[in-house]
């Protein structure tokens, strides 16, 4: 398939790269020219801007957008919306909340446009390992999109088979309902991060000070927690990617001297807490997860530090300064 893709930052960069290796064909465009001539060396086709971008698409087209949520991304949309012809997709596959998503199907339902919205886990790694895609669409067309999905998607792998499971559950994607659905289940994909991330933090945190002299000698423990979450990871009931990024993180600084403990809140933690008030559900260990990001910017241990660590490690996010 053809795909048009505008942002080719940390993520970005890498789907057109996975797409292009499986054969499909990516025009590219971003406002960071050096990022599109890495992207045209690679193989992709270079844009100048958008109209150009337009211009070198077959209709029907499909354009996947991968900027931050917010501004940048409504801007882009809009101006798209302003450009494209009858049939035409939009793909979302930041990280936009999922009410900006439905306000945008509609708008763009009346000029005859189609709007997709992924979201999309894999961070730095998923050129070599795939990304985790969660898509809200209308079927027909998550169907005419589905091989751009399949390319993307981590596969199989060497993960035990669940029975009974979905095929594209399976390979690392699903149809998770209309336009809306994707971003909402990301949502709360991210929720959880947050809750996850905080319980290895804490616990480390425990580990790290479990040496202090307020506490009875012979209870003093000098820990090395770069053997214990390296031994977690093998065999142990809380083994996961992100105990894997710590014992890498731990393995080459025990410390953690380059993290301050700033850990920002990219805005899912928060929509996910807000959910959980519209649902009446309650969700202490994601509330507190999230509450304890914002308590990081003005006292700093370091489980905080652990928090920047495993962000950096799957995402590449850096503290804020």
């Amino acid at each position: 398939m053809q795909l048009g893709v505008i942002g080719l930052g940390r993520m970005g960069g890498n789907i057109a790269r996975r797409l292009m290796r499986d054969g499909h064909g990516c025009v590219v465009y971003d406002r960071d020219a050096a990022g599109v001539q890495a992207l045209a060396k690679d193989g992709a086709k270079p844009a100048k801007d958008l109209d150009d971008l337009i211009a070198q698409l077959s209709a029907p087209r499909a354009i996947w957008v991968m900027l931050p949520a917010g501004g940048p991304t409504e801007d882009t949309i809009a101006a798209l919306a302003e450009k494209l012809s009858p049939g035409d997709v939009v793909i979302d596959g930041g990280n936009s909340f999922f009410k900006d998503d439905i306000r945008r199907a509609k708008a763009l339902a009346a000029k005859s446009l189609h709007y997709v919205d992924v979201g999309t886990s894999g961070g730095v790694w998923g050129l070599e390992r795939g990304y985790c895609m969660m898509i809200g669409a209308e079927t027909p067309v998550f169907e005419r999109l589905e091989p751009i999905f399949r390319t993307l998607a981590p596969g199989l792998g060497d993960i035990p088979r669940t029975k009974g499971a979905d095929a594209r559950a399976e390979q690392g994607y699903i149809h998770a309902g209309p336009v809306g659905s994707g971003h909402f289940v990301k949502m709360i994909h991210n929720g959880i991060e947050y809750g996850l991330m905080q319980a290895y933090a804490e616990g480390f945190d425990i580990l790290k000070n479990r040496n202090l002299n307020t506490l009875p000698q012979d209870e003093r423990f000098e820990l090395n927690l770069a053997d214990i979450s390296e031994v977690w990871r093998r065999g142990s009931v809380i083994s996961s990617w992100l105990l894997d990024l710590t014992a890498e993180a731990l393995a080459g600084d025990a410390e953690l001297s380059e993290y301050s403990g700033v850990v920002a809140d990219s805005g899912e933690g928060r929509w996910t807490v807000q959910a959980a008030l519209d649902e009446a559900v309650p969700a202490e260990v994601l509330s507190a997860a999230l509450y304890a990001r914002f308590r990081s910017r003005e006292e700093h241990a370091f489980g905080e530090k652990l928090l920047s660590a495993m962000r950096f490690g799957f995402g590449g996010h850096v503290e804020p300064k």
